[in-house]
């Protein structure tokens, strides 16, 4: 029985099936954690939705901003960009059982192995102010209103910048959105934990005054490994405490996936070279 941790896939299902070949998946045995961006622009967005549904719970996937950006566009809040590849899910007559399955899914995850070890799963960060269970509390209260009848209120407030910081005061949609931003879509934030949105570069070409989330002082999830995804410009981070996969799948990179044995020491990294699905950024 092997755990794994599976990068951003971005619709890429062709290098997800030799991936998955190449560790020998089996998903009566295995499990494969799938760290956000799930879809968008690679060209088979829809074959990786079915893909992961049909391997049952053996697939345990989290949401990534694309994902998120998927079900606005589902519900008319946003239109597609021109670099969307979106449109075989939005059509599709299976369309309403594919975008309710991923609605279902989580922000945040929690894998605790025999030894009882935690290794916690996010798509891009976790704001230094929150520990392990405050993350996975604030994951849910956006996978609630995920799951609501009201999602399409809920997806129309979701997107902007603001606010920057965390407050243990917000409330509505200031405080969903915060926490939406932090899960799905940080990189870098101030020393006093703003977070940025304006840079994508890798930490070592930082702009003066930002730091990776991972290297803020006080982070109070330090002790707990975190493996998460979305910097595809900062590529693999293999550190003991973090472990970084979005290795450029859908830019010409590599999907990339951290085995793990009995232990979170205990680690192979197996990867697939990808062919370019997007012009570089």
């Amino acid at each position: 029985m092997s755990m794994y941790c599976i990068g951003d896939i971005q619709g890429c299902d062709e290098a997800l099936g030799r991936l998955i070949e190449e560790v020998d998946f089996s998903p009566s045995r295995d499990t494969l954690y799938l760290l956000g961006d799930l879809v968008n622009r690679g060209p088979q967005s829809l074959q990786v939705l079915r893909r992961c549904i049909a391997l049952g719970d053996a697939v345990r996937p989290l949401l990534g901003n694309h994902d998120l950006h998927l079900l606005a566009a589902a519900h008319g809040v946003r239109p597609p960009g021109k670099r969307d590849t979106l449109q075989g899910i939005l059509q599709a007559p299976d369309r309403a059982a594919l975008l309710d399955w991923l609605r279902r899914q989580p922000l945040a995850r929690l894998h605790t192995t025999a030894a009882g070890e935690r290794l916690l799963m996010v798509h891009a960060g976790v704001l230094p102010a929150w520990d392990v269970d405050q993350t996975l509390a604030l994951a849910s209260e956006v996978e609630a209103a995920l799951r609501s009848d009201d999602l399409p209120s809920f997806l129309a407030t979701m997107y902007g910048n603001a606010p920057a910081a965390w407050s243990d005061g917000l409330e509505g949609a200031d405080r969903l959105r915060v926490i939406v931003n932090a899960l799905t879509r940080m990189r870098f934030c101030t020393p006093e934990g703003r977070m940025d949105f304006d840079s994508s570069d890798s930490a070592s070409e930082a702009s003066a005054g930002l730091l990776p989330w991972y290297d803020l002082q006080g982070r109070r999830t330090a002790d707990t490994p975190i493996a998460f995804g979305h910097w595809s410009t900062q590529g693999l981070v293999a550190r003991h405490d973090l472990i970084g996969l979005d290795t450029g799948c859908v830019w010409g990179g590599c999907l990339s996936a951290m085995r793990f044995g009995d232990s979170l020491a205990e680690r192979e990294l197996i990867q697939v070279h990808c062919e370019q699905q997007q012009p570089t950024k």
